[in-house]
Formats: structure tokens, sequence, C-alpha cells
């Protein structure tokens, strides 16, 4: 069993660290927002021309 050492030493962020941190987490989440609709994008047009053949056009 691992104890946690009750005397560690916290480092306490100025509020410029703070700034910048909230910066890159915002950047992070916009970049990874934008991969996800990038790869939407590709999936619905790469499946939509694929499935534009297996519908059928003569039902009547």
């Amino acid at each position: 069993m691992i104890v946690a050492d009750k005397n560690l030493e916290l480092v306490t962020l100025t509020e410029r660290q703070q700034k910048a941190r909230r910066n890159r987490s915002v950047a992070i989440g916009v970049a990874l927002a934008a991969l996800v609709i990038i790869f939407y994008i590709a999936t619905i047009v790469r499946f939509g021309h694929n499935a534009a053949g297996l519908i059928p056009t003569n039902l009547m």
C-alpha cells in the first residue's frame, strides 16, 4: 500500500500562468472540435457518395 506524503509542496500559479493555461486549454479544445468536424464531414462525403447508389430511384 502506498501512503501519500502529507508534506507535499504545492505550486501556486500566478495569474499570468493561469491565463496561459486557460488559453492553452481553449486552443486544444478548439483544435479537437475542428478535427471532429473535419472527420464528420469527410465521413458524410465518403459514405454519402456511396449510399446515393443504394437508394432505389424507380419506386413506381
